[in-house]
This record gives C-alpha cells, sequence and structure tokens, in this order.
C-alpha cells in the first residue's frame, strides 16, 4: 500500500500492521473530501490484493489549528 501513488495532500506511515494516514486542508471539509476519496483508491487496492481493513479497529481524528479568541494554551 506504501508504493500507492497518493495525492500531495496525503501521508502514509506504516509500523507493523498499523496504518496511519494524515491529511491536511485548509478547512474540515476540504480534509475530508481529500481523505474520502484517497479512501476509495486504497479500499480498491485492498480488494485488489485480497485484504481487508478492520473497521471496528479504524479511527478518524480532526486536529485544528484553529485558534479561539480570548483563550490562551
Amino acid at each position: 500500500m506504501l508504493t500507492l501513488e497518493l495525492t500531495s495532500h496525503l501521508i502514509a506511515i506504516a509500523y507493523a500492521d498499523d496504518l496511519l494516514i494524515l491529511t491536511r486542508g485548509e478547512t474540515v471539509v476540504e480534509a475530508k473530501n481529500y481523505m474520502n476519496s484517497e479512501t476509495r483508491n486504497i479500499q480498491k487496492w485492498a480488494q485488489n490484493n485480497k485484504l481487508k481493513f478492520n473497521g471496528n479497529k479504524s479511527k478518524v481524528m480532526f486536529i485544528s489549528q484553529k485558534k479561539r479568541k480570548g483563550k490562551r494554551i
């Protein structure tokens, strides 16, 4: 899977049998669109290679750099 050509908006990192896919967008919607598009390509690759991803172990996490007014970290 790591040999797939991903868009410049995604990075794939693998360790043992775990896979992390990172994406970045100007908005949450843009990031979701990038991820959804590439997820379809990754699922096609897995199907062609007779592999399955465990949906129960798959997680999504959104991280934002948006700063809130008046809040300090």
